[in-house]
């Protein structure tokens, strides 16, 4: 019998095929979805109304892993759900399998491969990358050295006009008290290795707008991140006639998301310097203030765009003098709830709630330039449903196959191994194949002779 190992136990595991080595699984447990690339056996399994990545792991990386990911939920910093680690496997022979990280599938995330099989234009580019550094900036403020910084190993989801960023791999991560300048340096020298990789390739594939160059999408990191980082943590000293601009930092770090949970201030011993620094900075300021008001969790982005349309709303009803739970309570039901319950049943699965309304905002924003007068709210929500919803694919549960692509996939439950009309032999993962097998022709990269030392052929 197979061991699991569990924080929040879940039964309708237990009697699945798990004596079967995860590639041979019957189709009747497995879900086509997007993923990313992966050394590992990775397949998406159903569990009646759930949905969890299972992945084939070595018994040490899978208990790392799940317990990595279960410090960074206990920081509520943006990563996969661990479920399970199921240990003790065997095969009906009584070979021994490899154990499986079992995490929750995280719902309309999509690997950065679905997001440029359509096509991304240069500043939808722009989005990911600062989703990126954000993430890796949160990392670092809890004491994750990530250790393997790449798009592969993110999950995307849509934040309002942005994106949120998700840890999806943590296989080789350690948790510090806090992080040294040369462990976060480590980090970014791994993450411009990588991505410098990722976009080669996609360029190579042709994904890549023309105008973009992955060495300079590279640097960019670079800046990014430190800009990030010094305005999170960074050091400011100004004169006693400026103490306004600690309130300035503190506001420049909400309108980030991030709130200052403590503020070191100094001054000097004349009283004329004054010097400040940021010692406890957590994310989610806006997530924070829309779930106290509304009990909505949403992603950071989209909880400001909502924030903005409830302080509209409490501006155009007259009700400043009214407490702001009381007006929040008002437009949750005048305004949020009738916009989500207006879209159809078989429509949901294409967007969240709150990236709906956001969506909806913006169709009504122009649907009232276009007319020269301002669109009622539900009318906009019905223009955008007819208009814009029904044609947009399925992010909530969909095959891979309505990811930017009508070829018919060779094994639509794991994308790796190409489409069915490709000329030539198909992509061979050189990690999941036996050591005695071919493991690609003469001419490419023998993989097998790398790992012994050999000249390759």
């Amino acid at each position: 019998m197979p061991r699991f190992l569990s924080s929040r136990p879940d039964s309708r595991l237990i009697p699945l095929p798990w004596e079967v080595p995860l590639a041979d699984w019957p189709i009747d447990y497995l879900v086509a979805l997007p993923r990313g690339i992966s050394r590992h056996v990775v397949r998406f399994i159903k569990v009646g109304n759930s949905v969890y990545a299972a992945k084939e792991v070595l018994e040490e990386l899978a208990i790392h892993e799940f317990r990595m990911l279960t410090d960074l939920h206990r920081t509520n910093t943006p990563a996969v759900e661990p479920l399970a680690v199921v240990t003790g496997r065997r095969d009906g022979d009584g070979e021994p399998l490899d154990p499986v990280l079992v995490t929750r599938h995280l719902e309309f995330s999509l690997p950065y491969r679905s997001l440029f099989a359509q096509g991304v234009r240069p500043d939808t580019v722009g989005r990911l990358l600062d989703a990126m550094v954000v993430l890796l900036a949160r990392l670092h403020l809890v004491g994750f050295l990530w250790g393997d910084v790449s798009l592969s190993n993110i999950l995307f989801r849509r934040d309002a006009g942005e994106f949120a960023a998700y840890l999806v791999d943590a296989e080789t991560a350690e948790m510090h008290e806090s992080l040294t300048a040369g462990q976060r340096e480590h980090d970014l020298t791994i993450a411009t290795t990588n991505l410098y990789g990722e976009f080669s390739d996609l360029e190579a594939g042709r994904m890549l707008d023309d105008s973009l160059d992955p060495l300079k999408l590279v640097e960019s990191i670079l800046t990014r991140y430190r800009e990030l980082w010094a305005e999170l943590t960074g050091v400011e000293e100004f004169s006693d006639q400026e103490v306004f601009r600690i309130e300035n930092r503190v506001r420049r770090l909400n309108a980030l998301g991030f709130d200052v949970a403590e503020l070191s201030i100094e001054t000097s011993t004349d009283g004329s310097v004054i010097r400040i620094q940021p010692k406890v900075v957590d994310a989610g300021h806006h997530t924070r203030r829309l779930l106290r008001l509304t009990g909505l969790d949403v992603e950071e982005h989209q909880a400001r765009r909502l924030l903005n349309d409830l302080d509209t709303f409490r501006a155009r009803t007259n009700q400043s003098h009214v407490d702001e739970a009381v007006v929040a309570h008002q437009w949750l039901t005048e305004c949020f709830q009738p916009v989500v319950t207006a879209v159809p049943p078989e429509l949901r699965g294409k967007r969240e709630s709150a990236q709906i309304y956001h969506e909806v905002l913006d169709y009504r924003w122009y649907a009232s330039q276009r007319e020269n007068h301002e669109v009622p709210l539900i009318d906009a929500t019905y223009g955008y449903i007819h208009d814009v919803l029904r044609a947009l694919p399925d992010e909530a549960m969909t095959d891979t196959r309505a990811i930017g692509e009508d070829r018919q996939l060779s094994n639509p439950f794991d994308p790796s191994q190409g489409f069915v009309d490709d000329d030539g032999p198909m992509p061979v993962d050189p990690w999941e194949v036996d050591a005695d097998e071919e493991v690609a022709p003469p001419g490419f990269l023998d993989i097998d002779a790398l790992r012994a030392g050999r000249k390759p052929r």
